[in-house]
């Protein structure tokens, strides 16, 4: 059943996986992030969102912060050893441990997300159907409700939300092709251990971002 749900925001972080110390923005929102937004407002074991396009509607800007990070993590066994009585758990001084980096980011940000979803019927009960997920999701996201607040690629940059009331398909910010080579596009979860990272070559018609049957590689 097609969902179309428009986002918005000052600004976006959908980090490249190819940089590893100063964080880079892909162009545009990726398929997963759109499918965190989705679940951030409703989510079932039931049921497995697929996004179909993504639709750029405004210009593609970016920008350049920095900000403060620590440059390491707490150890989880220290922490297990803290909870047993026995030592501070590898606590991390910031003051010690701060470091400024670079980020690259886009700013005032504006998509339409169109997307399904497929069912598990496995984890469902007697009395869920799709009709009822269909009918939760929209009644959720035209009041504004959420599990959490979704946002574009970190917690730092929230997204707003409203079920999309334009007539008609919404207008991209640009029309012609544009290349966006390699992009992220989700994990693949069929070995819930080791979920492995996926790609597909990112392609912008006319604003949209069409990933309902592209081709995708580990």
């Amino acid at each position: 059943m097609p969902i179309r749900l428009e986002v918005w925001g000052e600004n976006a972080l959908f980090s490249r996986s190819e940089f590893k110390t100063e964080r880079v923005t892909y162009d545009v929102m990726t398929p997963s992030a759109a499918r965190g937004v989705l679940e951030a407002i409703f989510w079932h074991p039931g049921m497995h969102w697929r996004i179909d396009k993504i639709h750029v509607l405004n210009p593609i800007r970016f920008n350049n912060i920095r900000r403060n990070e620590v440059d390491s993590v707490i150890n989880v066994s220290k922490i297990r050893t803290m909870a047993e009585g026995r030592g501070d758990g590898g606590a991390i001084y910031t003051a010690e441990s701060i470091q400024q980096r670079s980020s690259t980011i886009l700013r005032d940000v504006r998509y339409v997300i169109d997307a399904h979803f497929e069912l598990n019927r496995s984890r469902m009960a007697s009395t869920d159907s799709a009709e009822k997920f269909q009918s939760m999701f929209i009644r959720r996201a035209s009041k504004g409700q959420c599990f959490h607040h979704p946002y574009f690629g970190t917690r730092e940059f929230p997204a707003e939300f409203q079920l999309w009331e334009g007539d008609g398909d919404p207008v991209g910010f640009e029309q012609g092709h544009r290349d966006l080579g390699y992009m992220f596009y989700d994990f693949d979860y069929r070995n819930p251990a080791h979920p492995i990272p996926q790609f597909f070559r990112a392609e912008l018609n006319d604003g949209v971002l069409d990933v309902e049957s592209v081709e995708v590689k580990s």
